[in-house]
């Protein structure tokens, strides 16, 4: 993991961000280097088991490719910890400022999840400019999706446009750990 180079870890973070499968022009024009640069990169990463190939072509970051970019490996008993309810006094509770709070929280992330969808714009921004929403999931013990909020956060998205796309990555997240939950991933 250290003897990655740069490039390379670029990559793994670009198939981390857009937590899709990617195709090899996509993730050129999305690191800035040449496409047939990347395709050595990705070679190699492949032997190595950082990704994956699908059946069209396309690449995914594999759990020893998370690994490297310091994300700890989530097995089930870990996904039903993140899923599950928290107290009441480790619920997320929204304000839209300073001693202003909306009387609304969350006790869980499939909670957190559906109360994005409505809670005040005002409330959003407040929380995520002060970085609320990533302390609250890796105290969930998320680290993934922290990392995630982070750099929506940096994004300066703002209005609808940032709501939708937290709902995204955190419904995205949800999914993700209800399948390993399930069984279906691993």
């Amino acid at each position: 993991m250290d003897g990655l180079s740069k490039a390379k870890m670029d990559i793994l973070e670009f198939l981390w961000r857009v937590n899709r499968p990617a195709n090899l022009r996509e993730i050129a024009g999305g690191i800035g280097l040449k496409t047939r640069c990347v395709n050595m990169h990705l070679i190699n990463l492949r032997r190595s088991g950082y990704v994956a190939t699908i059946s069209d072509g396309s690449y995914m970051l594999t759990d020893l490719g998370r690994e490297a970019l310091g994300l700890p490996k989530i097995d089930r008993m870990m996904a039903e910890k993140i899923l599950s309810g928290t107290s009441g006094e480790m619920a997320f509770h929204f304000y839209i400022d300073i001693d202003k709070p909306l009387m609304i929280s969350s006790s869980s992330l499939m909670d957190f999840c559906e109360k994005i969808r409505y809670v005040e714009l005002r409330s959003i921004e407040f929380h995520l400019s002060r970085g609320d929403f990533e302390a609250w999931i890796s105290a969930l013990g998320d680290i993934d999706l922290a990392r995630r909020l982070k750099i929506i956060r940096e994004s300066n998205l703002m209005g609808e446009e940032l709501r939708e796309e937290i709902y995204r990555a955190v419904k995205s997240r949800c999914d993700d750990l209800a399948r390993i939950v399930s069984g279906l991933s691993t």
